[in-house]
């Protein structure tokens, strides 16, 4: 892997954002022998910290020039936000509503000796369980940022590279650059569509994680009844024609939900009923 990284000081000079881009390489069906590649977007302010699709950012861009509102989410994808130097997090999901969820995740390292030379940057090895799995991350010392992806922070250096050990998730930093003031991500991270998340406890997303396993075309059902004209409804690549294909599809979509169940933290899996 070829880092990329740009070192801008005096650091965070104003209300500036630090910008870094890592390369999400992730397993959402553990048995999958080829990852699913994405880049994220961490940033880092001068009061908080954010943590999300790159994607997003693109779709922002897009929506500012041509003046439209066309919106995206990445159900495969984290995103979440903190206060700097905080362990606890906001999540950001989408199931059938918008919602968040506070966390507090504080994550204990076992540094290692053992350093390894990446282009011009010496990293050191750092250890961790957390999730229910167990990780290994590379830091850089001469970065003086206690940050890294996902909710990975607290080591006495950027993290440039993190990975568990099974070889399902992999973090990787390849860009930075900073920008001149703090990017605003009201329209692609705090809310969906015009719509605020609504907070929820770690009980009842799992509740409304199995209501949408149970039932997971409702929302595409009604509006395949209320529809019409000419519109042509499609799911999982097969065109609707009836109310009755429903049976057959969602059936399809919930084995795809049980195959597809690898969240980054495993130990929060959701335990889909098996009939």
């Amino acid at each position: 892997m070829k880092y990329i990284l740009l070192l801008l000081f005096p650091f965070f000079i104003s209300a500036q954002t630090h910008r870094f881009i890592y390369e999400y390489q992730f397993k959402s069906d553990s048995l999958a022998q080829d990852f699913e590649k994405d880049n994220m977007i961490l940033d880092i302010n001068p009061d908080d910290v954010k943590f999300y699709p790159y994607i997003y950012a693109e779709k922002d861009s897009i929506n500012k020039v041509q003046k439209t509102r066309s919106y995206i989410w990445e159900e495969n994808l984290p995103a979440l936000t903190r206060k700097r130097n905080s362990n606890i997090n906001m999540s950001y999901l989408l199931l059938n509503d918008f919602f968040k969820l506070e966390s507090k995740d504080e994550v204990i390292w076992q540094l290692s000796p053992d350093t390894k030379k990446v282009t011009n940057y010496t990293l050191q090895k750092a250890t961790t369980k957390f999730g229910g799995r167990n990780w290994i991350a590379w830091f850089n010392n001469d970065v003086n940022l206690n940050e890294g992806p996902y909710k990975f922070r607290g080591l006495p250096g950027l993290i440039f590279e993190i990975a568990d050990d099974k070889n399902n998730f992999k973090f990787s930093l390849i860009k930075s650059y900073q920008l001149k003031e703090t990017y605003n991500t009201q329209d692609v991270l705090e809310t969906f569509a015009g719509e605020k998340p609504i907070a929820v406890s770690e009980k009842t997303l799992r509740r409304k994680q199995l209501e949408l396993f149970n039932d997971p075309l409702q929302d595409f059902k009604e509006d395949f009844k209320s529809g019409g004209g000419d519109t042509k409804w499609f799911v999982r690549g097969t065109q609707v024609t009836s109310i009755e294909q429903f049976k057959d599809l969602s059936k399809q979509t919930q084995e795809q939900m049980r195959k597809e169940n690898n969240p980054i933290e495993i130990d929060k899996a959701v335990r889909y009923p098996i009939k």
